[in-house]
């Protein structure tokens, strides 16, 4: 049957057959076929600069730039400079593959190791940022997986503009264009990738809330939750003022449509008077506040009017992706701690305090990825961890939690070795 006589479902899936089959193959290349592929690629990323930003540029002009979105969405020559800086730290590292983690004998002399092994075919389903189209794939072809990816309408120009050479590249270098595959944009597509039972080995969602939510309604593949941040900084009353001033603004305006951006100040009842101060640098960025009554009352006439709001409910266990943030005010550590467990996604949050007693009670009792004490939340982030890039930030418990990288693209399996030994009837 040829592809033009086929249905689009029918068409989606002989594409993910052969990636199936691609992921067979790249097992057998070796590590430095894939370090020189990797290097390649971010070597050819400044010649291809123009034909990327110029489909980045069909896709902005789709979209208001006051959308939360508009930022992730954008691409530019420093962002560019910065993709190919990461897929080269991703070269860089060492393989995550072939490595043993456990190796013993047995007492009828089997001799087993344990050793990691590729996922196989990792689906990522993403939203407006064409940045992940190079991240999944550097991080899947360095752990040995195959890449089907379904990005959004809103970047659709740029993903296809960005595969299209990651494929040229690995043309050029005799290995199978199919080890990544880029889906079409409509949402149907979406339906066939999170049932692709038996050619898809595990799915994540990297997005909103609401996307992660229909990955895991409908998928019938294995899912991985990743991206929501709730985030919260609790600022105690032994809270250094100077250290927690400089905190507020860079988790909050640094990169506010990413989702270790800090929703929630938290701020302890006795330093309510240090409030005006503490969040003062956000009028610079028109950061707009929504203050319960407590902070709002000291607020008033220290913050612009018309960038103070009175709370509402639901500004709690809200994740603004803009320059919104709210303020609680809490009379005690395990206030905070209560507000943080009913609110929280699980992503980062973090205390401001020189009290060691209440960091270390923070540290062991707030349940998330990541837990800072005295810095920015904004470190979530796989190349900050040192990991080279992610593919996400795990909120989940299961397999993989934090910043998802080549470690996390691996399972295991059980090398058994005997010398003609059968098991007793």
């Amino acid at each position: 049957m040829n592809l033009s006589d086929m249905t689009e479902h029918e068409a989606i899936v002989e594409r993910l057959k052969a990636v199936q089959k691609a992921s067979r193959g790249i097992v057998a290349l070796d590590p430095d076929a894939i370090n020189g592929m990797l290097r390649e690629l971010a070597d050819r990323i400044p010649g291809a600069a123009e034909a990327i930003l110029t489909a980045n540029k069909k896709d902005l002009e789709r979209m208001d730039p006051a959308d939360p979105k508009y930022d992730r969405l954008l691409l530019n020559e420093s962002r560019l400079e910065s993709i190919a800086s990461d897929i080269r730290n991703v070269a860089a590292l060492p393989s995550p593959l072939d490595q043993v983690l456990e190796e013993r004998t047995l007492p009828n002399g089997l001799s087993l190791k344990k050793v990691t092994v590729p996922l196989g075919v990792v689906g990522i389903i993403y939203e407006s940022r064409p940045n992940v189209t190079f991240d999944v794939f550097s991080l899947c072809l360095k752990s040995g997986n195959a890449t089907v990816l379904k990005g959004g309408s809103d970047a659709a120009f740029s993903n296809i503009a960005i595969v299209e050479l990651i494929q040229q590249v690995l043309a050029d270098r005799g290995l199978d264009p199919d080890m990544i595959y880029l889906l079409p944009a409509e949402r149907e597509a979406a339906h066939i990738m999170l049932n692709a039972v038996g050619f898809i080995d595990v799915i994540i969602p990297r997005g909103s809330q609401q996307l992660i939510d229909f990955a895991r309604k409908h998928s019938t593949v294995p899912v991985i939750e990743t991206g929501a941040g709730i985030v919260h900084t609790y600022f105690d009353r032994s809270g250094d003022l100077e250290m927690g001033k400089a905190i507020v603004f860079n988790a909050k305006t640094r990169r506010p449509s990413v989702c270790n951006a800090l929703d929630t100040l938290i701020v302890h009842r006795d330093r309510i008077n240090d409030l005006p101060l503490l969040v003062e640098q956000l009028e610079t960025k028109m950061v707009q506040l929504y203050a319960d009554e407590a902070a709002f009352d000291k607020l008033s006439g220290r913050y612009p009017d018309e960038l103070l709001e009175m709370a509402s409910p639901e500004h709690f266990g809200t994740e603004f992706l803009s320059l919104k943030m709210s303020i609680r005010t809490v009379d005690n550590l395990e206030e905070a701690l209560e507000h943080i467990a009913h609110f929280s996604s699980k992503h980062s949050e973090a205390v401001i305090a020189t009290d060691q007693s209440v960091i270390d009670a923070f540290m062991k009792r707030v349940d998330a990825a990541a837990v800072y004490a005295n810095t920015s939340t904004a470190f979530t982030d796989g190349a900050q961890f040192g990991l080279g890039a992610e593919i996400g930030i795990s909120t989940q418990k299961l397999h993989a939690r934090g910043p998802m990288a080549l470690r996390e693209l691996c399972s295991y399996k059980w090398l058994v070795t005997g010398n003609g030994q059968v098991r007793p009837v």
